[in-house]
């Protein structure tokens, strides 16, 4: 099962992209300011990503819904 963490822009320096599923800065899901990302994994918690709130599939995808992340109001 894929868990999902949202963290600030300014932390993909911290991001060990062997231990997440995107594969570089150039592949993350940014919001619309560009200030925040969306990283996925399985299995355990990358250390790095430790003490952030987790989603679940669903979770995320209601985020990512919001105009924060989308620029837009969400179809009916």
């Amino acid at each position: 099962m894929k868990n999902y963490v949202i963290v600030e822009a300014s932390e993909i320096l911290n991001i060990d992209f062997s231990e997440v599923l995107e594969t570089s800065a150039n592949t993350l899901l940014y919001n619309i300011n560009r200030t925040k990302v969306v990283l996925k994994f399985n299995g355990d918690t990358p250390s790095f990503l430790e003490g952030k709130t987790q989603y679940t599939h669903s979770e995320i995808l209601e985020i990512l819904a919001t105009t924060e992340w989308s620029g837009d109001t969400p179809p009916e």
